[in-house]
């Protein structure tokens, strides 16, 4: 017959276990410590590095991308903080300018587009509304994308959609766009900004009901404008891909 432990084996057992656990954690904050003291001096590195650096960041899109990469994998974003060290740079006043010129660009074209533009229409547009004055920094797809995430606080009528292989359209109205809506936007741009419900199930294998679905509510978004005069179904048009695809062709 086996004997049952005794009271004093279980405290003993206890005890044994709290000193292990307050081990453990002793061992997480030496830890928590020494990283924190690592980042420190990452945040001070990047600093002079910055400051060394500061007309090269502002003037050359590509660097100025790695540089935010850099600050990110820290935890450091220059675009929100407009005081102290960071606001040097004046990285945050270039994009939050961006953010307002990107407005004003779908604003100007909403009535055409539906308030979806293509990235690169998009910078071109801003391009020439911001002229050749070299006052102004050239502006990359990475900064047009970073500065349009910047205007997620005015809630859901602006977001960036990616459309894959590196691609992405910028949406002005409220109300996101599914996973169908951007699938049909894809097809759409490889041909020649127009869909139909027979397109869509020959390259998607989709049923009928799910394309009209989806075509109806951009149509009704005003993202899609359909034709009906083709002899043997209605088509969808995306007037935000006809840049795109006029520039493909030529």
């Amino acid at each position: 017959m086996r004997r049952r432990a005794g009271l004093g084996a279980i405290q003993k057992q206890k005890l044994e276990q709290e000193k292990y656990k307050d081990k453990g954690n002793e061992i997480q904050e030496n830890q928590f410590e020494q990283m924190t003291k690592q980042l420190e001096v990452f945040k001070i590195n990047l600093e002079e590095f910055a400051t060394k650096h500061k007309n090269e960041i502002r003037k050359n899109p590509e660097f100025r991308k790695q540089f935010q990469e850099m600050c990110a994998s820290i935890g450091v974003d220059p675009l929100s903080s407009g005081k102290g060290f960071w606001s040097v740079l004046g990285i945050g006043d270039f994009y939050y300018e961006l953010a307002v010129q990107i407005v004003e660009v779908c604003l100007a074209t909403n009535y055409k587009n539906g308030g979806l533009i293509g990235l690169d229409e998009l910078r071109t547009r801003l391009i020439k509304a911001r002229g050749q004055s070299k006052q102004h920094q050239e502006i990359s797809k990475d900064d047009l994308i970073r500065a349009a995430q910047k205007l997620k606080i005015f809630g859901s009528g602006f977001n960036v959609v990616p459309m894959g292989k590196g691609k992405y359209m910028v949406q002005s109205v409220p109300g996101e766009l599914s996973m169908d809506h951007s699938a049909i936007l894809q097809q759409a741009e490889k041909n020649q900004a127009f869909v139909s419900v027979s397109y869509l199930r020959r390259e998607l294998s989709w049923e009928m009901e799910r394309s009209q679905k989806a075509l109806e509510h951009m149509v009704n978004q005003g993202l899609a404008w359909v034709d009906l005069q083709n002899p043997q179904e209605k088509l969808y048009y995306f007037p935000s891909l006809f840049t795109a695809c006029v520039n493909a062709s030529s």
